[in-house]
């Protein structure tokens, strides 16, 4: 008979079995669930092998029906319908709630790529927030996804092009930085899982007009193409830009989107891209309806596909891709190649991953329009408007000493002047009026009327009310419906673009009115546009004229800041202002000979990077540079930035490079920029550096680049007619 202790440890023993037993099992079952989990949602694999598992896996229709923005649902394989089209311009559009920040016009006037990345950054934020919330209740919308369809960054050859207010002007350089920033910002930091998805649009040779742009033929040698229309589009690549979209227009006779030579030889091979290219919307319908370059949609479809194509904002693709393999047009590896890059970004976004997985999945509602991000909006606002005259100092306006102001004007209160186009919207829009009236609080009597309209020049309202009080601010200008994308600037006459640069002509009596009525008192000229206007029509009747551009929803809280002395304006053009469009060649032309600040020699209002301030600036170079340079060298130079004048403020030291007297070289050209505080009566010194690489120009004889020995100079200034500082280089053969 065995003792109680004995039976005791023997029981322990039989439970210690058992627990082994059900440990061997459980590690068991997660090892065959391990196995039976498919490669494609394991995120230890590599990206590749799980983009090649999930696409063994589909049939050849079910590959097709995801080529399109409006992708479909594979339930046996747990993929749920999404919507690539999503935009992000200046703010997360059309997807409700969001920050709206400065148009991206205004945010290159900041020229800031820092501030820019801050900005793209909080876009990005709101736009995994607004995802997180809306697949959370199972919401696959349109414009609440994650690959956005946003920078453009086409060179802003014509002040005509309606859509020129969505770009970083016309500058390469100043594209290319701008732009390179603004992906950063947008798709993070990661190396592992994308925030979100750039995309570089519209590729290649787009600049309007756009009533013509479903079937107009930039014409364009290899040089300007090179030096000038692909030159940012080479940046954003390098800088690892997610996606790249398709142009409507044919570029020397081929249409964008069948254009082989752009889209894979020079894209993937040249450049080494390795994302997904997405058509402009409707953008292959095109190609066989008004280009009429191919018989149809079948031919299209395998056309865009073998030329590079992975995704259709259409349904060319869905509908007709299938019947392209069956004809033998496409094969199905074409197919597979398509879908691959397509599957790729989706899995850099973490679709076929648990959501604890990224580390953006606890974004939620307070990521959303926060404090924070409405700051950002206001201090990128402040730092886009550019001060084009101040005469005898009248700007900034002292409070106490202005007991009474007018606000007036059409776009005083204009909600569409504030948020421009390929916008979100806002419950916080802060109007110029509301802005004003705020900074100077109750004790300070402040009026508001229309003033006038676009088109009447003789009906004015707020003329006498004017001449009642201290100080008058006019806020006048375009709007996105006078200038715009086609078919959305439906007051523009010309399909979105502008006829001329002249502001509405009753805008410009309304001024010579104001002028009559308020006689000596204060009257400040606020224009908002996208664009190169004539701001010498009301320059007459205006003592100061600030450009707001479409400043965003804090648009009227920095213009206060502005005008009452709170920051300084430290905005810079980035276009240049033109005396008359009779001096630009035909809107048409793509050639960029005598366009831009770059090869044109006429006079002009303002030249490019100019900008006031209320301060003055002087410059010092700390030595000379290096009389002879080699191609693998870098142009460096630090300049000291002295505050001259009676005012805190912002800087933009601006170097621009000269080149030898060479047939086709341009004028002169950005090649370095920086922003930089500099206190009253105090000092900052600025580095600079140029890799001589940077001075290459195409040659036309070997279709190659190259860096034509002679002699440079490296031009220092506040814009691109300024020269504080001269400094003399060679560059050896």
């Amino acid at each position: 008979m065995f003792s109680p202790a004995f039976t005791i440890v023997q029981g322990m023993a039989k439970i210690k079995l058992i627990g082994v037993a059900v440990i061997t099992l459980c590690i068991a079952f997660l090892q065959l669930s391990a196995q039976d989990k498919p490669v494609y949602k394991d995120n230890s694999k590599p990206i590749d092998a799980r983009v090649k598992d999930l696409v063994s896996r589909l049939t050849l229709e079910e590959k097709v029906s995801l080529l399109g923005y409006n992708s479909k649902a594979v339930p046996r394989l747990s993929i749920p319908a999404y919507n690539w089209w999503n935009e992000a311009l200046h703010g997360v559009a059309r997807a409700g709630e969001a920050t709206i920040f400065a148009q991206a016009i205004g945010m290159a006037a900041t020229f800031n790529n820092d501030l820019l990345k801050e900005v793209s950054t909080a876009i990005s934020t709101e736009a995994r927030a607004k995802y997180n919330l809306a697949t959370a209740q199972d919401r696959h919308l349109q414009y609440m996804g994650l690959t956005f369809w946003t920078p453009n960054i086409n060179i802003f050859r014509d002040p005509r092009w309606g859509r020129g207010q969505e770009t970083y002007g016309e500058d390469p350089y100043l594209t290319a930085t701008m732009g390179t920033a603004f992906v950063k910002g947008l798709q993070g930091d990661d190396p592992d899982h994308l925030k979100a998805s750039a995309t570089a649009k519209h590729f290649a040779v787009h600049s309007g007009p756009e009533a013509t742009r479903d079937y107009f033929d930039a014409v364009v040698d290899e040089k300007d193409l090179r030096e000038t229309y692909l030159y940012a589009f080479h940046a954003l690549v390098s800088g690892g830009v997610e996606s790249v979209m398709s142009a409507y227009n044919k570029v020397n006779g081929t249409p964008n989107s069948i254009n082989k030579m752009l889209l894979t030889d020079i894209l993937r091979k040249e450049w080494g891209f390795k994302g997904h290219v997405v058509t402009d919307c409707g953008a292959l319908d095109d190609v066989f309806s008004t280009h009429k370059s191919l018989p149809g949609p079948v031919e299209t479809a395998a056309a865009a596909i073998k030329a590079g194509i992975d995704l259709d904002c259409s349904t060319v693709l869905q509908n007709d891709a299938l019947k392209a393999v069956r004809q033998g047009l496409l094969t199905e590896k074409e197919i597979d190649n398509a879908l691959s890059a397509l599957l790729r970004t989706q899995m850099k976004l973490g679709f076929y991953d648990a959501a604890a997985v990224s580390p953006y999945y606890k974004y939620g509602a307070d990521s959303v329009h926060n404090a924070a991000h409405i700051a950002l909006a206001r201090k990128a606002a402040q730092q886009s408007m550019v001060l084009l005259k101040n005469d005898n100092n009248v700007l900034p306006l002292a409070k106490s000493k202005y007991s009474s102001i007018m606000v007036l004007g059409p776009n005083a209160a204009s909600l569409d002047a504030m948020i421009a186009n390929y916008h979100g919207t806002s419950s916080k829009v802060v109007n110029f009026v509301e802005g004003i009236t705020s900074a100077v609080g109750p004790a300070t009597r402040v009026e508001y009327d229309l003033g006038c309209d676009y088109k009447d020049t003789t009906h004015f309202g707020g003329i006498w009310a004017a001449g009642n009080a201290d100080a008058t601010i006019a806020v006048i200008g375009l709007s996105p419906v006078l200038e715009g994308e086609a078919g959305d600037a439906f007051l523009s006459e010309t399909g979105g673009d502008r006829k001329n640069l002249s502001l509405p002509a009753s805008e410009i009596a309304f001024m010579k009115a104001l002028r009559k009525s308020v006689k000596n008192k204060p009257l400040i000229a606020v224009i908002t546009a996208g664009s190169d206007v004539d701001a010498d029509a009301i320059a007459p009747y205006a003592d100061a004229i600030l450009l707001a551009w479409y400043p965003g929803e804090q648009g009227g809280n920095a213009l206060a800041d502005v005008i009452f002395g709170d920051v300084s304006p430290s905005g810079h053009l980035p276009l240049t202002f033109y005396k008359a469009l009779s001096n630009v060649p035909d809107y048409k032309d793509y050639s960029m000979k005598g366009r831009t600040y770059r090869y044109y020699t006429g006079p002009v209002q303002y030249p490019f990077g100019f900008g006031l301030s209320y301060t003055t600036f002087a410059y010092q170079a700390n030595g000379n540079l290096k009389s002879k340079y080699n191609s693998a060298d870098t142009v460096s130079v630090t300049v000291r930035v002295k505050n001259t004048g009676k005012a805190d403020g912002d800087e933009v030291v601006q170097a621009y490079i000269q080149y030898p007297e060479i047939d086709r070289m341009p004028v002169k050209e950005l090649k370095a920029f920086k922003r930089t505080s500099v206190s009253q009566g105090a000092e900052q010194s600025v580095t600079l550096r140029i890799p001589v690489k940077e001075l290459q120009k195409w040659d036309m004889k070997t279709h190659s680049w190259k860096i034509y020995p002679g002699s440079y100079k490296l031009v220092l200034g506040s814009n691109s007619q300024d020269a504080k500082v001269t400094l003399p280089f060679t560059v050896a053969q």
